[in-house]
């Protein structure tokens, strides 16, 4: 890990570009809180010339979307630095209190769906005396639907419609499962419909991401052994459907560098495929047109986008809706402020991210909003907090819906 770190930190050449791409300098206009700034910040701890407490505040401001990676012309890995030194940061990092309990809460209930079913359904009910709880916990509850869904329980196998193309494993997600279950359920739909058989393993845990992206390596890793060991070898891909997700399988290989299941971690990456993607390769059944034509912004979710690199292949599986007309939005490939747990952690500057996106998304006047991640999603529907505005769904949602001529 030590080689990737300082192949990072000696590959950058302090160009700049990446300080147009960055969300918090777009926010916070400091040098400090910019990829580049960063990096000098981390070389400067590592190399003792610097105090990890005064790294700190900008490090921790680092939203992790990697918007920095697709705009860097030198190919700086800043995902090779960054992790790594926050699983150093955590161990060394000075006690705080109410940091340590909200991310002990975080951490022991979000990647595990029952706990976090029920803490969502208990914190609904303190959401009316919101302003009066300890700062620290008020951005979780405002995050909280005001309704929690009910558990959809998932069979193990979903069997193809028709002739069988495709044999896929799905992973159901975390917090996915508790806020936003109905878009598992939209996702076999459309598989099924096109042909797809889909496993879901019963065994599966939280990709990991969460843990991994506040320094907690140890658990991350866990998490990664446990779904290498959970998916099936015998599936054509292994699907995601929130860009988190997807991004975090993406980096077991990173995670699980130098230990024994590194060359598993490399033959499993290699299956991990974004539902759009699948299904854009795969080819698709078209739906029914609407009964009219609909105006839709597609938001690009940074670990999506950036991470991914996935961008043509969720437009292209919505313009195969007749009657979407697709309009883009300024700033489409800036961060909304969600990135995991950042709107929890940093709720001042989420918020004024996800003002901006939510202002660029109402400019282009559309109807229906698409994404691909369960955290944009909320960030985006809890930043619009009940104004009147377009719908917000999953990508694949809109699909399903337009499947059962609904839309």
């Amino acid at each position: 890990m030590g080689d990737l770190m300082s192949e990072a930190v000696q590959s950058c050449v302090h160009c700049g570009f990446c300080l147009s791409a960055c969300p918090t300098y777009k926010v916070k206009r400091q040098e400090m809180d910019t990829p580049r700034g960063r990096i000098i910040l981390m070389k400067d701890v590592l190399e003792e010339s610097l105090s990890l407490e005064k790294a700190l505040p900008h490090i921790d401001g680092c939203l992790g979307c990697l918007a920095c990676e697709t705009s860097c012309p030198s190919g700086v890995e800043y995902k090779h630095l960054l992790a790594p030194f926050r699983e150093r940061a955590e161990k060394e990092r000075a006690p705080d209190l109410f940091r340590t309990l909200r991310r002990k809460l975080l951490l022991h209930t979000l990647p595990h769906p029952g706990r976090f079913r029920l803490g969502a359904r208990l914190g609904r009910l303190f959401k009316p005396f919101i302003g009066i709880l300890p700062k620290t916990l008020r951005p979780m509850l405002k995050l909280l639907p005001d309704k929690v869904p009910t558990k959809d329980t998932l069979p193990p196998v979903c069997p193809a419609i028709g002739e069988r193309r495709a044999r896929v494993a799905l992973l159901t997600g975390c917090a996915q499962q508790v806020l936003a279950p109905g878009i598992n359920r939209a996702t076999i739909n459309v598989l099924n419909r096109n042909g797809v058989e889909v496993v879901i393993p019963q065994d599966q845990e939280c990709c990991g991401a969460l843990a991994w992206h506040v320094g907690e390596a140890k658990a991350a890793r866990a998490n990664a052994r446990n779904n290498l060991r959970a998916f099936p070898a015998d599936v054509d891909a292994i699907i995601t459907n929130a860009a988190g997700c997807g991004s975090g399988l993406h980096e077991y290989t990173l995670m699980l560098k130098g230990e024994a299941e590194e060359e598993q971690a490399q033959a499993f990456v290699k299956r991990v495929q974004d539902i759009t993607v699948f299904l854009d390769q795969l080819g698709i059944e078209p739906p029914p047109p609407p009964s009219r034509s609909i105006k839709l912004a597609y938001q690009d979710a940074c670990h999506l986008l950036h991470a991914q690199r996935v961008s043509d292949p969720p437009r292209c599986i919505l313009k195969k809706i007749p009657n979407i007309e697709i309009v883009e939005m300024e700033d489409a490939e800036i961060c909304c402020g969600s990135a995991g747990t950042y709107n929890i952690d940093q709720p001042e500057t989420a918020d004024e991210l996800g003002q901006r996106k939510i202002q660029n998304i109402l400019n282009t006047g559309a109807e229906l909003v698409a994404s691909g991640n369960i955290g944009c999603l909320t960030q985006l529907r809890t930043q619009l907090n009940k104004r009147a505005g377009p719908r917000i769904l999953h990508t694949i949602e809109i699909l399903d819906l337009a499947y059962q001529e609904k839309l």
